[in-house]
């Protein structure tokens, strides 16, 4: 009689939740407010180390006075994005940059260059000497994938386009773009204060269209684009830590386990994973098992599936639930990342048949952007 539980069971059998246990779950959905109900038995089962079933959680929710608030709204409502400031549209002088030697202004400048050119210029004497400068060609690919040209347009100011095609797939096979990045972003984290590798990431996709080159191709049928997906691992800042390209028909939950297995090979201390509710249920499940990592789903404040749990013991005037456009925490990091891809208009639309130069475009084109930051 003197059990200080809240959840009560039948006459002489002890409740399967406790009040430590209730506490847990108060702070659990404290914390994680849109988390559903799987989503909040697996956190219990990760803090506490109690195993129980999803009815038995959803009891001892509703006794403690936590309930779903779900918004009720038309279709057709929109809300304004309150305290939002006129956007300043243009360039900055900043962002121009001066010519260089190819007379355009993509080139590396010889700070940039300085940071990664041992990464491509030839280790020892042995062979026949490089008729190019190699950082000529390494411009050449920056012009490339920065103007989204073909190869046989390279202008001439540049190495012939076959040289410069044949360097940039070796580098790519080589995984030396990849080298590139990992350098200057552990660079990067160094002088921003952080630690050289990061603990939290987040995942998305984004699905862009192809062209009549052919090659691995599908339909997404949410988003409406026939092409393929890009799935990115990114850091808390938003520097990319893994990538791959698949069909835009292959689901984000399906392509998942890929592009997190790669990013934990390369960032062994990674604890945390954000993402959409595209990789919610059994796709989270699989990662947090094979990985030992955890998965926070972030999901819309106005979601009506899962709604938002509301505690009896909050506040007497909750927050009220948001509709329409709302920047949504963590995920809006990944989908900055997208945009600054799509700055480069080689990624814009698939012109490659292969499957590998997507990846090494994407490489690049990052870390184009962290050696423009390091060298600024």
């Amino acid at each position: 009689m003197g059990d200080d539980s809240t959840t009560r069971g039948r006459p002489g059998r002890k409740p399967a939740l406790n009040a430590q246990h209730i506490r847990v779950l108060r702070s659990i959905t404290r914390e994680q407010p849109r988390s559903s109900l799987d989503e909040v038995t697996r956190e219990l089962q990760r803090r506490a180390g109690v195993k129980v079933c999803l009815a038995t959680v959803r009891t001892a929710l509703r006794q403690a006075g936590i309930s779903r608030l779900k918004p009720q709204r038309r279709p057709s409502e929109r809300a304004a994005v309150q305290g939002s400031a006129p956007l300043r549209v243009g360039y900055k002088d900043v962002h121009r940059r001066d010519d260089g030697p190819s007379g355009m202004n993509t080139d590396l400048t010889d700070a940039e260059w300085a940071l990664v050119a041992d990464l491509f210029e030839r280790q020892g004497g042995r062979g026949t000497p490089a008729k190019h400068a190699r950082k000529h060609m390494v411009d050449a690919c920056c012009y490339v994938v920065r103007t989204g040209c073909a190869w046989r347009l390279l202008p001439k100011s540049f190495p012939p386009w076959r040289g410069v095609y044949k360097a940039f797939s070796r580098w790519a096979a080589a995984g030396t773009f990849e080298t590139m990045h990992d350098r200057l972003r552990q660079q990067w984290r160094d002088r921003v204060g952080r630690n050289p590798e990061p603990t939290a990431a987040i995942i998305d996709a984004q699905s862009t269209r192809s062209t009549a080159q052919g090659g691995m191709t599908g339909f997404d049928a949410g988003k409406k684009v026939k092409g393929r997906k890009r799935h990115l691992v990114v850091d808390t800042l938003g520097l990319l830590l893994a990538v791959t390209v698949t069909a835009a028909s292959v689901q984000d939950r399906d392509a998942a386990a890929p592009v997190v297995a790669q990013a934990c090979a390369k960032v062994p201390g990674l604890k945390k994973v954000y993402a959409d509710a595209a990789y919610g249920g059994k796709c989270a499940e699989a990662i947090e098992q094979a990985h030992g990592i955890s998965v926070e789903i972030v999901r819309h404040p106005g979601n009506r599936s899962t709604g938002t749990w509301q505690d009896a013991q909050q506040p007497l005037w909750p927050e009220a639930v948001a509709s329409g456009f709302v920047v949504q925490a963590k995920r809006w990091v990944v989908e900055r990342t997208h945009a600054w891809n799509e700055r480069a208009r080689r990624l814009i639309a698939h012109h490659d048949r292969s499957s590998w130069a997507p990846v090494a475009w994407v490489w690049l084109v990052e870390a184009r952007i962290l050696a423009t930051r390091l060298a600024r």
